[in-house]
């Protein structure tokens, strides 16, 4: 099998393999039978039943935590493969990466800077 066919096949089963249980689920899933105003329609939160509004605001910084942790996750899944291929690369991508990760801690050290690290 040629290189493009063996890639070609680990996408279509990347692809497959959800659908497929995404389909499995909603064939096999219990269809329950509710009449209006029952009591399922409800909303639940954790057993206790709401009291006045329920919408509630939450604050910015738990949003900034997620972006700066995805930016730091998306920095490993370029560190890695460039670390098992490091011997074969180069100087070139030695400053290429370099690059990169001056400019993830100039993004950190101005996310530090401007409080989006602060928890209070």
């Amino acid at each position: 099998m040629s290189d493009s066919a063996t890639l070609g096949v680990f996408f279509f089963l990347a692809a497959a393999f959800p659908i497929a249980a995404l389909a499995a689920a909603w064939v096999f899933r219990r269809k329950p039978k509710v009449k209006k105003g029952d009591e399922k329609l409800l909303p639940y939160e954790c057993g206790v039943d709401s009291i006045g509004p329920t919408w509630g605001r939450f604050r910015v910084n738990y949003f900034l935590y997620a972006l700066v942790f995805l930016a730091f996750d998306v920095e490993i899944v370029f560190l890695l493969p460039w670390a098992v291929k490091f011997g074969r690369l180069g100087l070139f991508a030695l400053i290429e990466m370099l690059v990169f990760i001056i400019i993830l801690v100039a993004g950190l050290w101005y996310a530090w800077k401007e409080g989006a690290l602060r928890w209070y």
